[in-house]
């Protein structure tokens, strides 16, 4: 343990690394870690996300069961390291870096995360603020995507650049994330909850079965087999509870306009109809088998690389 505490920088990851050795043995480290963050992940979804709350409670007792309340105190340890380590430098990849030094990742399956300090480049470089903060102007906030989220490290990147450019992203950005990885996915899910992020992380295959959305601002996404985990600031905060209303109110009320403009008129009042047409999802990751001329129209707008924003 003391030589994989030296494969790690942050004074709070050696903590985490060394709160291994506290465990029986029966289990490997591995393990330990994937139970770790499964367990956390269902925490934090439960904090705010009343529609998931009992598939989740059942799915953290399930990990939890399998060890001794001592143990699970050391679980508690670990997730204040979480918080100590991102409050002291919010700006790293946090678990992401430690999953990786500690050869936790897949190089079977190709996963391999890009440094933390080439996220910050591309974060920095490749974000038009000029015109992220006159959308924000304009609209209230703006949607930033990462299709091929691994833990996370490009959207704290973004997010961290987005206080140095004045802009709020906690309140003003809207992060949603896709993996197909369902471990890296919490990785990705704690990050940005502990950050106080408001959004959203899906698991699936991003080409086969990307997110998609009710509106086209992405605040209300289709979730037909409960692959979507909120973080409790989209659920929680205000702000962002009041725009997934008003979302949902403008769905309402566009279905209304539809439905009124096919029927005749009988006299100076009309009544809202029974039924309401539901607006087709919209897709806000990129189609699977799309011609390149289509990929290219519908990325026009933004030009970001591997974010994409909406």
């Amino acid at each position: 343990m003391a030589r994989d505490a030296r494969l790690v920088r942050d004074p709070h990851q050696k903590e985490i690394v060394r709160l291994f050795s506290a465990f029986d043995g029966s289990k490997n480290r591995r393990q330990i870690f994937d139970d770790f963050l499964v367990m956390t992940a269902c925490m934090l979804s439960n904090l705010g996300d009343p529609v998931h709350y009992e598939e989740r409670e059942k799915r953290y007792m399930q990990h939890a069961n399998q060890y001794k309340p001592q143990e699970l105190e050391i679980f508690s340890k670990m997730i204040a390291e979480i918080v100590c380590g991102l409050d002291d430098r919010p700006d790293q990849d946090f678990l992401g870096e430690m999953y990786m030094a500690l050869d936790f990742g897949s190089a079977a399956a190709g996963q391999f995360f890009t440094p933390y300090s080439v996220c910050q480049c591309m974060a920095a470089i490749s974000s038009d603020f000029e015109k992220l903060n006159f959308q924000i102007a304009d609209k209230g906030f703006i949607g930033v995507m990462d299709p091929a989220c691994g833990a996370g490290a490009l959207l704290v990147a973004f997010a961290n650049e987005c206080r140095r450019q004045n802009i709020n992203p906690q309140t003003q950005c809207l992060f949603v994330a896709q993996d197909i990885d369902f471990t890296v996915g919490c990785m990705c899910y704690i990050a940005m909850s502990y950050m106080g992020l408001a959004g959203y992380v899906v698991i699936g295959d991003t080409l086969c079965n990307p997110n998609t959305t009710y509106d086209s601002r992405g605040l209300l996404p289709v979730d037909n087999d409960s692959r979507i985990w909120y973080t409790p600031m989209f659920m929680t905060r205000d702000i962002w509870v009041g725009r997934r209303i008003a979302a949902g109110m403008d769905l309402m009320l566009s279905g209304c306009r539809k439905e009124t403009a096919a029927v005749p008129a009988e006299g100076p009042l009309q009544s809202l109809p029974e039924t309401v047409t539901v607006t087709p999802p919209v897709v806000i990751s990129p189609e699977p088998k799309k011609s390149v001329e289509a990929e290219e129209t519908a990325y026009a707008d933004n030009g970001f690389g591997q974010l994409s924003f909406f």
